[in-house]
């Protein structure tokens, strides 16, 4: 992580999916964690997975390597925003979601897209709240 006296510090874990763009994996402000979208990159093949509910994994996967990378892990999520390029597969990736996440559940929103970048299947971002350090 950076320097801890700024107001925004970006987060990189170099084990999550590299950003496809100009933007940052996450940034702290404060106690609160900002995850940019995640796509479901195999990073030892460098392509998408080829299932929803690989792609799936992956993304949360990739979301978690960044929360540790932050200092926080997955119980500290309070939001979520999932992308789905087809919402018919809503409930293969909620049942792979289920498995990452443990009650109170994040507060969450899903929404069909036109496309996502690199004809992804899922893209799902997250905001998360630190612990007092």
């Amino acid at each position: 992580m950076a320097d801890v006296d700024k107001a925004k510090i970006t987060v990189f874990s170099s084990s999550a999916a590299e950003p496809v763009g100009p933007y940052s994996q996450a940034v702290v402000t404060g106690s609160f964690v900002f995850i940019s979208g995640q796509l479901g990159m195999d990073m030892k093949r460098k392509k998408l997975s080829d299932t929803i509910q690989g792609q799936t994994r992956l993304v949360l996967e990739s979301i978690e390597k960044i929360l540790i990378e932050a200092g926080g892990c997955l119980d500290d999520v309070v939001k979520t925003t999932v992308l789905l390029a087809d919402m018919d597969d809503f409930s293969a990736m909620n049942r792979v979601y289920a498995e990452f996440f443990n009650e109170p559940y994040p507060a969450r929103a899903a929404f069909q897209v036109a496309k996502l970048p690199l004809n992804a299947m899922v893209e799902i971002e997250a905001v998360a709240r630190l612990k007092e350090r």
